[in-house]
């Protein structure tokens, strides 16, 4: 009896054909995931012009805002610095605008809008005042003039150097080597270069470049005091930086309606008390900033003598001081659906009408 064997190769064009699909199936899948990230890649350039545009819209609605303003003053309770609106905004244009999620060509954007003359500019600072903020900070002694020093040669015009300053010879000698400005700072993170400040980036900015507690965190805090180095293994505990009191751009004026206690002090020579009084006048009643009962100050002189300012201090701090601001940093978040931007500029109000914008640029 013969036995016929069946042919195998059914079995083997089975296996083909399921390695067929498994192919098949991977190729496509790797298309539909190709065609995927193309179509979000084209998504999100489209955004991203869209984004760009809803930005500059923003810094539109920020000159409009600000040519809008008829107080003759500038202050906190104002609708461009995020207030409720002083009287003189009542009845005006900007009577319940909102600086958030205003809609615009199919995204929102918000707005930002802080006045820079809140800050002394570093540009035109005199040296006292450069030590005076130092002073507050509670930088040593030994660190003072050669910060402060330092600060004016880079500033200032090509020349010898100050006592404790440097020049171009200082900065050639580093690894790697660079030269002084020796011109206006244009932007204050430049400090950064400054001799003094390069060696201890907390007297720029101790929130990011100083350390927030002694190596003993159980401890206590210990603080940089005036006159006592703190040493290694202590904490440089600065309460604010010098990016916290100066600016880059400013009209060199301070505005006494907006600048801080840290600024208010550093002018009037270290006279916290009168900085601190100035501030409870200014905030009204509620002694909060930038509320409906503010009373903000037409005459920086008045408010000094009202504050119990010294009379040897006080009239050299009112040719320093104005209640009007002319320079502008704005922030525009611009967002379409989950893209989100943030774009900066530089508005300078030569007069009411007439907001210029002097930078525009994104993070």
């Amino acid at each position: 009896m013969k036995i016929h064997l069946r042919p195998r190769s059914h079995g083997i064009a089975l296996i083909i054909a399921l390695i067929a699909i498994l192919v098949l199936s991977t190729l496509a899948a790797g298309f539909a995931l190709s065609m995927k990230v193309e179509t979000r890649l084209a998504f999100n350039a489209n955004s991203e012009t869209q984004l760009y545009w809803l930005g500059r819209s923003g810094v539109e609605l920020a000159r409009w805002v600000l040519a809008q303003e008829r107080c003759p003053y500038d202050s906190l309770n104002q609708i461009w610095a995020g207030g409720p609106g002083s009287d003189c905004e009542t009845n005006g244009p900007l009577a319940g605008f909102s600086l958030d999620n205003y809609a615009v060509g199919g995204g929102t954007i918000s707005l930002k809008i802080v006045d820079l003359e809140r800050k002394a500019n570093i540009n035109t600072a005199s040296g006292l005042e450069i030590q005076q903020a130092l002073t507050d900070m509670g930088v040593d002694a030994s660190e003072i003039s050669v910060v402060a020093d330092s600060i004016q040669d880079w500033v200032g015009p090509v020349g010898p150097p100050r006592i404790a300053g440097a020049e171009d010879d200082y900065y050639q000698g580093l690894d790697p080597p660079y030269h002084a400005k020796n011109a206006p700072i244009d932007d204050i993170s430049e400090l950064l270069h400054v001799r003094g400040i390069l060696d201890h980036p907390e007297i720029y900015d101790p929130k990011t470049y100083g350390r927030a507690s002694a190596p003993d965190s159980s401890g206590p805090t210990f603080h940089h005091q005036l006159g006592f180095d703190a040493g290694p293994d202590k904490n440089t505990d600065y309460p604010f930086g010098l990016k916290d009191v100066f600016t880059s751009v400013s009209n060199g004026r301070i505005n006494i309606n907006t600048a801080d206690e840290d600024v208010l002090t550093m002018i009037l020579g270290g006279d916290a008390t009168a900085a601190e009084n100035i501030i409870k006048l200014r905030a009204g009643p509620d002694g909060v900033d930038g509320t409906e009962d503010d009373t903000p100050f037409v005459n920086p002189a008045t408010a000094l003598q009202s504050a119990g300012a010294n009379p040897a201090v006080a009239g050299q701090a009112a040719s320093l001081l104005t209640t009007r601001s002319t320079t502008f940093e704005v922030h525009v978040t611009a967002q379409i659906g989950v893209q989100k931007r943030e774009y900066v500029a530089i508005l300078y109000r030569l007069s009411l009408a007439d907001i210029r914008i002097l930078s525009f640029y994104w993070k």
